[in-house]
């Protein structure tokens, strides 16, 4: 049965079918937002759950997409912040003649200085009594509401896309491999210095790279270690010191998977073309195909000047 919080109404919680739109991030304009796509197994295809988080002046907002392989959106739910204040639910969806059920609680949840809840909150993705995508840490709520057991085929983590604000440092967290560590991630430029503005990136405060004459050097790749495996950077800071006004953010790609064709192909890509320019100009095309998980943090730095 449907548990739907009366404060719910049609205008809180919209739907989409495949003519809706895709969630979507426009470059040009600054947004507090978070982006995750997860991957999974849903009625024996393979989907795409895009849940993105983002604040403004009434609140924190939720929206959950599920699409198919072809991007089109089978089934959508939004909350807005004006009916955030028992931010719990569920709906039911028909999908392919099945039964797909979507709940969230975020009641309980605790936000820091971004859109992304820290902790006290799930959403999880049911269909014929198996939760086929969990997300938070009240797994043990979410079993017992949804009356539902875990699937045997394990989603995956596709991608992370965040906008960072800043004059000098941003910061986030950030997890590079599925079920590894979560790290503290920071990056600092200093373009005020004209004759040496550099690039430094920090992990659990230790660097782990550092750029010289970053306006010479505005785009480029880099390798780290991240838990003893390989992690390629990608940056593009041109628009920190070339852009026009108003659009000064630069981006920053943090790459574990093994194959470029992968990350050009993920779904729901908005900035496709600046990405695919960073790994063209890292030298990676269709000669480089090595097997492995694929896992990508795209974050976009605006300066506050």
């Amino acid at each position: 049965m449907r548990d739907f919080p009366s404060c719910f109404s049609e205008n809180g919680v919209q739907v989409a079918d495949a003519s809706g739109k895709s969630l979507g991030i426009s470059r040009s304009s600054p947004q507090n937002l978070v982006t995750c796509i997860h991957q999974c197994k849903l009625l024996g295809r393979t989907c795409h759950v895009t849940i993105v988080w983002s604040r403004n002046l009434m609140g924190h907002c939720l929206s959950v997409e599920i699409d198919d392989l072809f991007h089109r959106c089978l089934c959508k739910v939004d909350v807005r912040p004006s009916l955030f204040s028992k931010r719990k639910g569920s709906k039911c969806f028909e999908v392919y003649s099945s039964r797909i059920d979507l709940y969230w609680d975020l009641s309980a949840a605790t936000f820091g200085s971004g859109p992304e809840p820290l902790e006290g909150y799930y959403i999880a993705v049911v269909c014929r009594g198996e939760i086929v995508l969990f997300v938070g840490d009240l797994k043990k709520e979410a079993l017992k509401k949804t009356n539902a057991i875990p699937s045997n085929s394990s989603p995956f983590f596709v991608s992370k896309r965040e906008h960072l604000f800043g004059k000098r440092v941003y910061g986030t967290k950030a997890q590079f491999w599925d079920n590894g560590q979560i790290h503290e991630l920071k990056i600092e430029c200093d373009t005020h210095d004209i004759d040496d503005p550099s690039l430094m990136i920090h992990i659990d405060r230790k660097p782990v790279m550092q750029v010289n004459h970053i306006h010479w050097k505005f785009r480029g790749n880099f390798t780290i270690l991240v838990d003893g495996l390989p992690v390629e950077v990608l940056w593009d800071v041109y628009n920190w010191f070339f852009g026009s006004a108003g659009y000064g953010n630069a981006v920053f790609v943090f790459w574990s998977c093994q194959s470029a064709e992968k990350l050009w192909r993920s779904p729901n890509w908005d900035d496709e073309y600046y990405v695919h320019s960073l790994l063209s100009s890292a030298g990676y095309g269709e000669s480089k195909k090595q097997t492995g998980p694929d896992f990508s943090l795209v974050l976009y730095a605006w300066k506050n000047e």
